[in-house]
């Protein structure tokens, strides 16, 4: 089970990153200014959309970029458990994780990628030549 210090400790692992408060109050992880997770519980009009599909409104939900539509498609029916979205988000390369049942090792590659999808392509470089 993942938690928000998840998110923090593997967000602090990548170059050029911030946390800064999104809509609400909510968590925000940045890279040079452009988000790419997020804290995002559901809206009243979601929760409706969803219906008994949606989450408990304890259940921590992570937004985060995705490369396109395409991987977006692919996460949401490889993993209809872990990965959700909503009509909000149609449209956007944008999917929702259930924190609470998304694998630490799944989790640190998702991180990474929605960074990816966000940060410059020097500063994706200079990651890949850390290791």
């Amino acid at each position: 089970m993942a938690t928000w210090e998840d998110v923090r400790r593997l967000v602090a692992g990548l170059p050029e990153t911030d946390e800064h408060p999104s809509y609400g109050g909510h968590p925000a992880w940045r890279v040079r200014g452009k988000a790419f997770a997020w804290a995002r519980p559901l809206r009243p009009a979601e929760r409706a959309a969803l219906g008994d599909g949606a989450p408990d409104d304890d259940e921590p939900l992570l937004g985060v970029r995705v490369a396109d539509e395409g991987e977006k498609a692919a996460l949401l029916a490889a993993a209809p458990g872990v990965f959700l979205t909503t009509p909000h988000f149609d449209g956007y390369p944008v999917v929702l994780v259930r924190l609470r049942r998304i694998p630490a090792g799944e989790l640190a590659e998702l991180v990474e990628d929605a960074w990816r999808a966000r940060a410059p392509r020097r500063l994706a470089a200079e990651l890949d030549g850390r290791g």
